[in-house]
């Protein structure tokens, strides 16, 4: 059994990695089989469907953001959850472990993509916003943050941005434009030293 979950976890990786470099039509299964070392077959048995791969990707891509982004509440300054936040992001953007976000990627794909997939995507979208809204209001509340609209305006703002930012990191390849918009994004929310 372990050796199945083994061989299952290498092929969500690989299809993780080639998603983020070519986008859902960018890899195919002989694609995975070459990098993991496996037949098309294999991939078969573990995912029938190329539908079923990146939906269960997904799927475990969500449950693990959802289990970080709630760590991240174990820290009772909302600006320091934001921190983290983004400091985890610009980490994996400088070392290259995950330079861009799987389901940012993926929603700009929606229109082509199965609605399996789809769903999950915007699943993810919508815990994430719910997470910020909810710490941005924490932090408007104790007045650690200050906001120029309501927590879920500002919630989208700021997805917005870190994925922008993102995307920008990515278009001119330095990982540092994640840090300098990151850096003013938490600038804007903080108030004025006293």
């Amino acid at each position: 059994m372990s050796n199945q979950s083994t061989t299952s976890d290498d092929i969500l990786a690989c299809a993780r990695s080639l998603i983020v470099a070519g986008g859902y039509n960018g890899f195919s299964y002989a694609d995975i089989a070459e990098v993991v070392g496996i037949r098309k077959a294999s991939i078969h048995h573990h995912f029938p469907s190329k539908v079923d791969l990146v939906r269960t990707l997904v799927a475990r891509y969500r449950e693990e953001s959802a289990a970080g982004l709630v760590a991240l509440q174990a820290q009772p300054d909302p600006l320091e959850q934001l921190r983290s936040y983004l400091d985890y992001w610009e980490a994996c953007i400088a070392d290259a472990s995950a330079p861009f976000c799987v389901c940012a990627l993926l929603a700009s794909q929606l229109p082509v993509l199965p609605e399996e997939v789809s769903f999950e995507v915007r699943a993810h979208f919508r815990f994430l916003l719910e997470w910020l809204a909810s710490v941005l209001d924490l932090g408007a509340r104790q007045g650690r943050l200050i906001l120029a609209s309501t927590p879920r305006d500002e919630a989208e703002m700021f997805m917005a941005t870190v994925h922008g930012a993102m995307l920008s990191a990515r278009a001119f390849g330095n990982p540092e434009v994640f840090g300098t918009v990151a850096t003013q994004l938490l600038q804007r929310l903080k108030p004025a030293a006293a």
